[in-house]
């Protein structure tokens, strides 16, 4: 099961507002209640960052194991596509999947992975859509995708 997203409380904007600054500072310790001092390891202090930005912005947080098995309805979801899209997905062998009885589950690492691969995918044919349009003069702008660096 997984846990329920956790959305930031009104009452604590100005702390987490604190905690991003501070995380922008550099890789924070962690003090116990004996006064022992422990430095944060850089996965731990890059996940406290993205953390802290994402609550900051209003955004709901939910940590899920990269070995999460997902339901075709909960993987739609995250996708933002429907059910029966992903499903077509899974036919097509486009996105893994392995059945839990008679129920098709996916992994949240195969998941992201497709994610990503698709939006790659997308932003190449963007970019050769653009520069095509530029290229026969349709593209009213100065300056020519280059496909490079995302911002």
């Amino acid at each position: 099961m997984q846990p329920p997203p956790v959305l930031l409380p009104e009452s604590e904007e100005s702390q987490i507002q604190e905690v991003h600054r501070l995380l922008q500072l550099g890789s924070p310790a962690l003090v116990g209640a004996n006064g022992e001092r422990l430095q944060l390891p850089d996965a731990v202090y890059r996940l406290l960052k993205d953390i802290a930005r994402n609550m900051k912005l209003g955004r709901a947080i939910a940590l899920i194991p990269e070995n999460q098995q997902l339901t075709t309805q909960r993987a739609a979801d995250l996708l933002g596509v429907s059910r029966p899209h992903l499903i077509k997905l899974l036919r097509a062998g486009e996105l893994p999947f392995h059945l839990a009885g008679s129920h098709r589950r996916i992994y949240l690492k195969d998941l992201i992975g497709y994610q990503k691969r698709r939006d790659a995918e997308r932003k190449a044919a963007l970019d050769r859509i653009a520069k095509e349009a530029f290229e026969s003069g349709l593209y009213d702008r100065s300056g020519i995708p280059d496909g490079g660096e995302d911002e």
